[in-house]
């Protein structure tokens, strides 16, 4: 009696260390995760940032969600589908307690709920180290988005979701109703939520062929999954129109991607396969494991996977989207091949839960301590607008793609900005070709808009154009932008 009651000890002993690690697990991602958006300068350092914040300034100051364009002078009137509403209020919000700070500390808190929630899945599936390097790979696949903007504050949605219906598929459940909450709050934030929609497709299917096919369960009991997915499945589709656009919103994200011009938009085109990228390190080792340990992936996980590096390959935005969902849905079937088994994670105590918070609160601490300041960037041509007479400002300006959304945060209506989906294909095109530069399609511009001045990046080839053209005279210049001034009327 006593050796066995020692043979418990002992083995309670061992097994203590990885229970706390697993336990721990996703407090530590999160706070690393924190750290890395909270002190990346890179976070800032996309143009529609600037635009995002004043587009949510403006819902706050009219509490309602514009229908036509407030901003721009070109498209003054036009209808605009607001479809990050939410997202720029929560950006807005976060600016106004605490300035660009603020901003950044609202993207570090999404990521990091973000990498908590999908290392909390993983530790369920895989031990520690197998965990670790599939976290490790699958966060790596956001860095290349890590931007402040609306797609990131999504993956705080994304991974709740995804490891909900993932985890109701393993128990044999219907997904919680709590989701449906989540898909509302989705489709207010950003237009990724399609893919939410369409990731809930494939889950469900192979949980309602599971069901049909296991043995010992009973007839009734696999009717009534396939009841409550297909259930779930319509009103999650529901959830999605419960925005201020309804059926326009759910339109909106394909009418988008059916656009010409946007292979001409950075995060639009393919992936250069010139560099390496996170996710071909990622597929490396995922065909390391298929063929040393013989992972068998089921036809719905195949699919998703898939489906999502191809469109990671042909559109460079979706690497993350890869990266965060690959983990998720090859963690299962990676932990089976690895000889895991599913694991109840334990709470840590609540001197461990206080000890991460108080790692989160020092972390968050010292970004405000030292406030972010933003000056002269490729987004920000802060020293040349300063050169702008007050009222050369009120008059019609061309401007580069990356400088209308620092325009719009200094109530400068601009020619064109990163809202690509509202100006339109026969628009920008017009614009992508004077900017080329064609002098004859600039000229087209000029005499249509009545532009009076033009705001330019230094570097771009239509700032040299400008330079030569009679009537047009160099206002200001320095290694961020030019300013032109047009004396002829």
């Amino acid at each position: 009696m006593r050796e066995a009651t020692l043979d418990i000890t002992i083995e309670s002993k061992q097994r203590t260390p990885l229970a706390w690690y697993r336990a721990s697990f996703p407090y530590a991602a999160a706070l690393a995760a924190a750290a890395l958006v909270l002190f990346a300068p890179a976070v800032l350092n996309d143009p529609d940032s600037w635009w995002h914040v004043a587009a949510g300034t403006w819902m706050l100051a009219h509490l309602s969600v514009p229908p036509v364009d407030p901003f721009s002078f070109s498209m003054a009137g036009q209808p605009w589908v607001a479809h990050e509403w939410l997202a720029e209020v929560a950006m807005a919000l976060a600016y106004a307690a605490l300035g660009w700070s603020g901003v950044v500390a609202l993207f570090a808190a999404a990521v990091a709920v973000m990498t908590a929630c999908l290392a909390r899945y993983l530790a369920r599936h895989l031990r520690p180290l197998a965990a670790s390097v599939v976290l490790l790979l699958g966060v790596a696949c956001v860095g290349p988005s890590l931007l402040a903007r609306p797609h990131l504050l999504a993956l705080a949605l994304l991974a709740p979701w995804l490891t909900g219906l993932l985890r109701a598929h393993e128990q044999g459940e219907r997904p919680p109703s709590p989701l449906l909450l989540l898909m509302v709050a989705w489709a207010n934030l950003h237009g990724s939520f399609i893919f939410g929609l369409a990731l809930a497709v494939p889950i469900a299917l192979e949980a309602m062929l599971d069901a049909r096919r296991e043995n010992g369960r009973a007839r009734e009991d696999a009717s009534r999954i396939v009841r409550g997915w297909t259930m779930f499945l319509v009103a999650a589709v529901l959830s999605a129109l419960i925005t201020p656009h309804g059926v326009e919103g759910l339109r909106h994200p394909f009418e988008m991607s059916a656009m010409k011009h946007i292979v001409s938009i950075g995060e639009w085109q393919p992936l250069d396969l010139r560099q390496l990228h996170p996710i071909e390190i990622a597929l490396v080792a995922l065909a390391y494991a298929l063929v040393t340990r013989r992972v068998r992936i089921s036809a719905p996980r195949l699919l998703i996977v898939a489906g999502l590096a191809w469109l990671a390959f042909a559109h460079g935005r979706h690497e993350m989207l890869a990266g965060v969902v690959g983990a998720a849905v090859l963690a299962e079937p990676l932990g089976r091949a690895l000889g895991s088994t599913p694991q109840t994670l334990e709470r840590p105590g609540w001197r461990v839960a206080a000890l991460w918070l108080a790692g989160a609160a020092l972390l968050f601490g010292l970004r405000f301590a030292q406030p972010v300041a933003r000056g002269d960037s490729p987004t920000s041509p802060v020293t040349a607008l300063a050169h702008v007479p007050a009222s050369l400002l009120e008059e019609p300006v061309f401007n580069s793609y990356e400088f209308g959304g620092y325009l719009i945060f200094q109530h400068v209506r601009p020619f064109i900005d990163g809202r690509a989906d509202m100006y339109g294909d026969a628009f920008m095109f017009a614009f992508l070709d004077a900017m080329r530069p064609d002098r004859a399609a600039f000229e087209r511009l000029v005499q249509q808009y009545r532009i009076r001045w033009a705001l330019l990046d230094a570097r771009a080839s239509a700032s040299a154009m400008i330079a030569t053209m009679p009537g047009w005279r160099r206002l200001y210049a320095d290694s961020t932008a030019v300013v032109y001034v047009r004396d002829t009327p």
